[in-house]
Protein backbone atom coordinates (compact mmCIF):
# COMPACT_ATOMS: atom_id res chain seq x y z
CA UNK A 1 0.00 0.00 0.00
CA UNK A 2 1.43 3.49 -0.96
CA UNK A 3 1.71 5.91 1.70
CA UNK A 4 -0.22 9.44 0.96
CA UNK A 5 2.06 12.19 0.95
CA UNK A 6 1.04 14.46 3.99
CA UNK A 7 -1.61 17.09 4.08
CA UNK A 8 -1.04 20.41 2.86
CA UNK A 9 -1.85 23.62 5.31
CA UNK A 10 -2.35 27.15 4.83
CA UNK A 11 0.14 30.06 5.34
CA UNK A 12 -2.24 32.36 4.31
CA UNK A 13 -3.07 34.75 1.16
CA UNK A 14 -2.63 31.30 -1.31
CA UNK A 15 0.45 29.70 0.67
CA UNK A 16 0.39 26.18 1.36
CA UNK A 17 3.58 23.74 2.47
CA UNK A 18 2.96 19.87 3.26
CA UNK A 19 3.06 19.60 6.86
CA UNK A 20 6.03 17.28 7.14
CA UNK A 21 8.33 19.38 5.88
CA UNK A 22 7.76 22.06 8.46
CA UNK A 23 10.47 22.44 11.18
CA UNK A 24 10.42 25.70 12.77
CA UNK A 25 8.00 28.18 13.48
CA UNK A 26 9.04 32.21 14.43
CA UNK A 27 6.57 34.60 15.47
CA UNK A 28 6.93 37.69 14.37
CA UNK A 29 7.09 41.21 16.60
CA UNK A 30 6.94 44.59 17.00
CA UNK A 31 7.63 46.39 14.04
CA UNK A 32 8.64 43.36 12.35
CA UNK A 33 4.85 42.55 12.40
CA UNK A 34 1.85 44.10 10.60
CA UNK A 35 0.56 43.92 6.88
CA UNK A 36 -0.06 40.04 6.87
CA UNK A 37 2.87 39.42 8.51
CA UNK A 38 2.72 37.15 11.62
CA UNK A 39 5.04 34.00 11.30
CA UNK A 40 7.92 33.25 9.79
CA UNK A 41 7.96 29.32 8.45
CA UNK A 42 10.75 27.10 8.02
CA UNK A 43 10.41 24.31 5.20
CA UNK A 44 12.65 21.18 4.37
CA UNK A 45 13.89 22.29 1.05
CA UNK A 46 13.64 25.87 1.04
CA UNK A 47 16.70 28.34 1.53
CA UNK A 48 14.52 31.49 3.48
CA UNK A 49 11.66 31.14 5.79
CA UNK A 50 8.18 31.73 4.23
CA UNK A 51 5.96 34.85 5.69
CA UNK A 52 3.13 33.50 6.50
CA UNK A 53 -0.25 35.96 7.52
CA UNK A 54 -1.45 33.11 10.13
CA UNK A 55 -0.20 32.96 13.82
CA UNK A 56 2.20 30.59 14.87
CA UNK A 57 -0.70 28.67 17.07
CA UNK A 58 -2.78 28.32 14.22
CA UNK A 59 -0.22 27.01 12.21
CA UNK A 60 1.31 24.34 14.75
CA UNK A 61 -2.18 22.96 15.40
CA UNK A 62 -2.62 22.56 11.61
CA UNK A 63 0.57 20.76 11.00
CA UNK A 64 0.05 18.62 14.40
CA UNK A 65 -4.05 17.81 13.27
CA UNK A 66 -2.34 16.94 9.61
CA UNK A 67 0.25 14.87 11.43
CA UNK A 68 -2.53 12.94 13.01
CA UNK A 69 -1.18 14.58 16.68
CA UNK A 70 -3.67 15.26 18.48
CA UNK A 71 -5.36 18.23 16.41
CA UNK A 72 -5.41 21.92 17.44
CA UNK A 73 -4.64 23.36 21.25
CA UNK A 74 -6.23 26.15 23.17
CA UNK A 75 -4.27 27.86 26.27
CA UNK A 76 -4.22 25.47 28.62
CA UNK A 77 -4.95 22.26 26.81
CA UNK A 78 -2.13 20.12 27.03
CA UNK A 79 -1.31 17.86 23.93
CA UNK A 80 -0.51 13.80 24.19
CA UNK A 81 3.37 13.80 24.37
CA UNK A 82 3.84 17.39 24.97
CA UNK A 83 5.22 18.31 28.38
CA UNK A 84 4.11 21.98 29.35
CA UNK A 85 6.86 25.23 28.93
CA UNK A 86 5.13 27.36 32.12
Amino acid sequence: MARQPAALIPLGYGKFVRADRVFALVPLEGAERGDGRRTLVYVEGIEEPIIASRSEGAIAGDVSAALGRGGRSREGVALPGQEALF
